[in-house]
């Protein structure tokens, strides 16, 4: 293969990575325009039209990145709870005691929940999750099941230090994760009160491991 034809290959590698460049902006914006449209009207009041009118292009192209319009609102759950839960503080329990291990995680799962985004989305999903189980599914298994999962992880990887059956790790982070979230994510979710202040966070997050760890009686 002489010099003009390895230029030539390049030349092409370039400009199939500019149009997937292009191709992947284009999607980003399709994807916010949907994020925010769907927020905004719920899942059955949102239109493909209306996320159009927004970022532009045609049903046509929509489709061709994301699918049906529940197939898109998948697309938007998974972006929106990556992005809110982001990774569990795993990287940072070397060493640290189970009190301190379920605080962090406690307090980094409470702040992902009462974020406004994911408050929001637990409403749509809950309203619109019995006739769209694939939606249910989807915000399940990348919200609650995610976090659960990850815990449950990490206890079972300090199972021997901090004194748990591994086989239990799975249902104690799923309990757990349940005791974070307790009546307060509810009432904020129904508009009886607002979310936590970051102090009435912290203290939430602290009765729910000290319960945890303790049981109802905190040694002194």
């Amino acid at each position: 293969m002489g010099e003009e034809e390895f230029a030539e290959d390049e030349d092409d590698q370039e400009a199939a990575s500019g149009r997937s460049g292009k191709r992947d902006a284009r999607r980003e914006e399709f994807l916010r325009a949907a994020t925010e449209v769907f927020l905004s009207s719920g899942f059955s009041g949102a239109s493909v039209d209306s996320i159009i009118a927004k970022a532009g292009g045609s049903k046509r192209t929509i489709y061709s990145y994301f699918g049906k319009k529940d197939q898109l609102f998948t697309t938007v759950i998974k972006e929106i709870t990556g992005r809110v839960m982001g990774p569990f503080p795993a990287a940072n329990i070397a060493g640290a005691d189970l009190d301190t291990v379920l605080y962090r995680s406690g307090s980094h799962y409470l702040d992902a929940v009462m974020s406004p985004e994911a408050l929001q989305l637990y409403r749509i999903v809950v309203g619109e999750g019995a006739r769209f189980p694939g939606v249910a599914r989807a915000f399940f298994e990348n919200g609650p099941g995610r976090a659960s999962a990850a815990l449950a992880s990490i206890l079972e990887e300090g199972a021997d230090d901090w004194g748990i059956p591994k086989r239990s790790a799975a249902k104690l982070a799923e309990h757990f994760i349940g005791m974070i979230r307790d009546d307060l994510h509810l009432k904020v979710v129904l508009g009886l009160c607002d979310p936590p202040t970051p102090a009435e966070a912290r203290s939430s997050v602290r009765d729910a491991v000290d319960v945890f760890v303790y049981g109802i009686g905190r040694p002194s």
